[in-house]
């Protein structure tokens, strides 16, 4: 998951199997809250997901900030990427 394009592929995969969410409906502009209908234990989930995917810890205090599918693409992206 080196590539924007691959962790928003993981994304979808993700939002798709916790929560039946439609790939072909979602978007990097879909608002995780409003649109996906999201809560914060859903959010817990996610960012466990993703900690197993990447190794990496997203605290689900993060996602306070977090409000669109780019925004977690972009936050997954940094931590991947950071030194």
């Amino acid at each position: 998951m080196d590539t924007k394009e691959a962790i928003f592929e993981q994304l979808k995969a993700i939002l798709h199997d916790l929560f039946e969410v439609d790939p072909g409906t979602l978007s990097g502009s879909c608002n995780l809250y409003q649109d996906l209908d999201i809560d914060s234990i859903d959010a817990v989930d996610m960012a466990a997901r993703l900690h197993e995917l990447t190794g990496k810890k997203l605290e689900p205090a993060d996602f306070r900030s977090l409000q669109t599918v780019d925004d977690v693409v972009e936050k997954v992206y940094a931590l991947v990427n950071a030194g």
